[in-house]
């Protein structure tokens, strides 16, 4: 999967998703809460679980402490990733993130066995796996509304749960090929509303400074992680177990992950005031229509979604290009790995090492760059230039953890979670139509000239795209109220 990917696809889980992401980032005041006067809590609603009206009072006790130093902030890990451990509420929105992916990485690879082994047919097989893309568009588009209309609590949990119930129909001995197929893309659109929905929660949680920028770097390090781990796991339980066992433990990784949600985050009010009548697809509409209205955050947007377009290409044609060169299987699965590592070294590098203002000033050259490597397909390299090529080309994604940050200022709060929804949907969407591009591209083309068009090709969109950027930052003028010296440097190459 691409490493622009929040995740692999297919269930409630991160990171332009979208990563894959996809997927998919103060100074130190931003840790202890927002700038300015703080507004007056309101008063708790009467409920036996009494929603929370403060949006991150464990940002304020713990952060403070996490990232001050008597000679200012500690270098590295101190005031970094370190900070973000330090939010209890961080580390059980962690924990089902991990358990999530789990279930989802297992889940597609045993769902896809089972129903080849019910069928014998590749077509059927292949659109199994298929099936964990396609329906983002729809879900996130149709269904955005949620993020902000319901509690971030309640809809997290509820998506868990509704996954849960969907992997435990799949192992039933009775649910027909059909219905296997119908479940995967249930899952599949619920997956963007989770994930939008709690990346706008980590703003409750951790603030809309650095730490959330970390915390998003953390969720996406451990997508990535999944991509080069999760298989191997899922091989190994279906040496041990059936297609269906496999299957029944995933119900238990999503009912876990609900638990940790339910019982580990406090209950907040929806971010758009409450439970309100109207209809709730009029009202996704409607929010996808204002979000994409917005010069500055639909650039935002496209800085996401149009490198991820391109960045699948040499991945999808790993097999293709291995055979092309006469390489074993061996080196097609460190083909797959290379880009996951180098987006996994280079988020813990700018997440750890660099400060705010630097990742914010790194964001539009990186982005303009980092598809370049992929030139050296060109000339048709050998096994080691291409692993370092696409080594260098995951390295590019380091840009998005200071994109994360520019986008979160950009979007309104009352419409976070439809944002948020939103781009992960899309995020996911454009890197299956870059695969299908990519496929049919290489049926009349040579792969590795494919590959190598990509990178010119996608390397001049993101040039405009850098350009575009550039103009609504200025258009936009000085911020008043700004949490984060990064904001002061989105202009800066």
């Amino acid at each position: 999967m691409p490493s622009f990917s929040p995740t692999p696809a297919g269930g409630p889980r991160d990171e332009a998703a979208p990563s894959s992401h996809d997927p998919s980032a103060a100074p130190r005041a931003a840790h202890a809460g927002p700038a300015g006067p703080e507004p007056a809590s309101a008063p708790p609603t009467e409920r036996a679980d009494a929603i929370d009206p403060n949006p991150s009072p464990a940002l304020r006790a713990a952060a403070p402490a996490a990232d001050a130093t008597p000679d200012g902030p500690a270098p590295g890990m101190s005031r970094g990733y370190r900070a973000v451990f330090a939010v209890r509420e961080f580390r059980a929105v962690f924990a089902a993130h991990l358990l999530s992916l789990l279930g989802v990485v297992v889940s597609e690879l045993a769902l896809t066995v089972l129903v080849y082994d019910l069928t014998g047919s590749p077509l059927l097989s292949a659109l199994t796996f298929a099936l964990g893309l396609l329906p983002y568009l729809v879900g996130g588009t149709l269904f955005s509304g949620v993020a902000d209309r319901y509690p971030a609590r309640r809809v997290l949990v509820t998506c868990d749960l509704i996954c849960a119930g969907c992997v435990a129909v799949m192992v039933l001995p009775g649910t027909p090929v059909g219905g296997l197929l119908a479940l995967r893309c249930l899952v599949a659109s619920v997956s963007p509303v989770f994930t939008g929905t709690r990346m706008a929660g980590l703003t409750d949680i951790l603030g809309e400074g650095d730490l959330y920028v970390l915390g998003r770097s953390l969720l996406r390090i451990v997508s990535q992680s999944a991509l080069l781990t999760g298989f191997g796991v899922g091989g190994v339980l279906l040496a041990a177990l059936s297609a269906r066992g496999a299957i029944t433990i995933t119900v238990g990784t999503f009912l876990c992950s609900a638990a940790l949600l339910r019982f580990g985050t406090r209950n907040r009010p929806a971010r758009a005031g409450g439970d309100r009548g109207g209809a709730l697809l009029k009202e996704s509409l409607a929010g996808a229509r204002i979000v994409l209205a917005d010069r500055r955050i639909r650039a935002l947007m496209l800085l996401f979604w149009v490198p991820a377009l391109f960045v699948v290409v040499p991945e999808a044609l790993a097999a293709p290009y291995a055979d092309e060169m006469g390489l074993g299987p061996a080196a097609l699965g460190l083909l797959m790995c290379a880009m996951p590592v180098g987006h996994i070294a280079a988020e813990l590098y700018v997440g750890a090492v660099l400060a705010p203002h630097i990742r914010s000033r790194i964001v539009l050259p990186v982005a303009a760059a980092g598809l370049l490597p992929f030139l050296l397909y060109g000339i048709r390299p050998g096994m080691v230039p291409a692993l370092v090529a696409l080594a260098l080309a995951g390295v590019g994604a380091a840009y998005i953890i200071g994109l994360d940050q520019w986008f979160v200022d950009a979007v309104p709060e009352e419409l976070r979670g439809r944002a948020m929804t939103l781009l992960t949907a899309g995020l996911m969407t454009v890197q299956g139509i870059g695969m299908a591009l990519a496929g049919l591209a290489a049926e009349f083309v040579p792969v590795h000239l494919v590959v190598a068009g990509s990178g010119a090709i996608g390397t001049v969109c993101t040039l405009l795209l850098v350009r575009e950027v550039r103009a609504t930052a200025t258009a936009r003028g000085p911020r008043t109220g700004v949490r984060d010296g990064a904001d002061q440097h989105m202009t800066s190459g």
